[in-house]
C-alpha cells in the first residue's frame, strides 16, 4: 500500500461534525504515515482544492493512528534519488507543490500532532498555523543518517518555524526534540497528555471556525505578503478593500446590537 491523503468532515471528539471544518489525514498504515510520492502529489490536490472552497473556515490535519508523519517513505529512494534531475523532479515538482499549496492556503490550518513528527512530518507541520501536540510527540529530521541533506526550499521553511539553533541541530547532530522543547522554542501553540489531544483541538476549532471567515483568510494574506515582503500584494496594496463586505458590517452591527454575530 502506498498510502494516502484522506479528506473528510471533521467530527469532535464528542462526535458532532461540523460543516466548516475539514480534516485532512496522513495515511500510511504500517510505516507510520510515512509520505510516499503519491501522498505527496495528494497533498498538494486537497490543499488547492481546500483553497478554492470559500465554504470552508478550518482545516485539521493530522496522522492516522499514533504517529503524524515519519518521514518519506524510503521503500521508494532507490528509484529515484541516485540521478540529480530525478532527485530535483521529486523535491521541486512533487514535495515544495505540496507544501506551497499549504502555504498559499488562506483557511487556517491546525496541525494536531502525536508520535513521530519527523522530517517530512516537520515539513508539513512548518505550514500549519496553529499546532498543538501530544506530549509523546517527538519532532527532528535525521535524514543525515541516510547521507543526504534537506532540500533548500524545505530547509528555509523549516528554519524559519523551528528556530535556526533547533534546525541546525536537527540537520547537524540529528537531533530529535520533545513537544515541551518544540513548545518553548515557539513551534508547538500547545502541548497538552495524549488522551486530551482531540478536546483541545475540539475547542481550537471552535474559536477559529466561529470568527469571520474572511478575516482569516484576509489575515492569512497579509501575514504572508509581509513575511516575503511583498508590498505588491493585494493584501498589502489595498488592505483596506474589505470595508464595504457583508462581514465587516455584521461584525460591527452585532457588537452594537450587543450578540452574537452571523457569520
Amino acid at each position: 500500500m502506498t498510502g494516502q491523503i484522506r479528506q473528510e468532515t471533521w467530527v469532535s471528539a464528542d462526535g458532532r461534525a461540523h460543516a466548516h471544518t475539514v480534516r485532512v489525514v496522513l495515511s500510511h498504515p504500517g510505516k507510520l504515515n510515512a509520505m510516499s510520492r503519491g501522498m505527496w502529489r495528494a497533498l498538494r490536490s486537497v490543499f488547492e482544492s481546500l483553497q478554492r472552497n470559500s465554504d470552508v473556515r478550518c482545516i485539521v490535519i493530522e496522522g492516522e493512528g499514533d504517529a503524524f508523519c515519519a518521514g518519506g517513505d524510503i521503500s521508494e529512494y532507490e528509484s529515484f534519488r541516485f540521478a540529480p534531475e530525478t532527485l530535483a523532479a521529486f523535491h521541486e515538482g512533487e514535495v515544495w507543490t505540496a507544501l506551497d499549496a499549504m502555504l498559499r492556503c488562506d483557511v487556517p490550518i491546525i496541525a494536531a500532532i502525536r508520535g513521530a513528527c519527523m522530517g517530512a512530518g516537520v515539513e508539513i507541520a512548518s505550514c500549519c498555523d496553529i499546532r498543538i501536540a501530544a506530549t509523546n510527540a517527538r519532532f527532528g529530521a535525521p535524514i543525515a543518517k541516510l547521507g543526504f541533506p534537506m532540500a533548500p526550499k524545505e530547509a528555509a521553511l523549516v528554519a524559519s518555524q523551528v528556530g535556526a539553533m533547533k534546525a541546525r541541530q536537527m540537520l547537524l547532530e540529528a537531533a530529535v526534540f520533545d513537544a515541551d522543547q518544540m513548545q518553548t522554542a515557539g513551534f508547538v501553540s500547545r502541548c497538552t497528555d495524549p488522551d486530551a489531544l482531540a478536546a483541545h483541538v475540539a475547542e481550537t476549532v471552535q474559536r477559529v471556525a466561529s470568527l469571520a471567515p474572511q478575516a482569516a483568510r484576509l489575515n492569512k494574506q497579509t501575514l504572508r505578503a509581509l513575511a516575503a515582503g511583498d508590498m505588491a500584494a493585494p493584501a498589502l496594496s489595498q488592505p483596506y478593500a474589505y470595508a464595504d463586505s457583508t462581514e465587516h458590517r455584521e461584525g460591527i452591527a452585532a457588537f452594537v446590537g450587543k450578540r452574537a454575530p452571523r457569520f
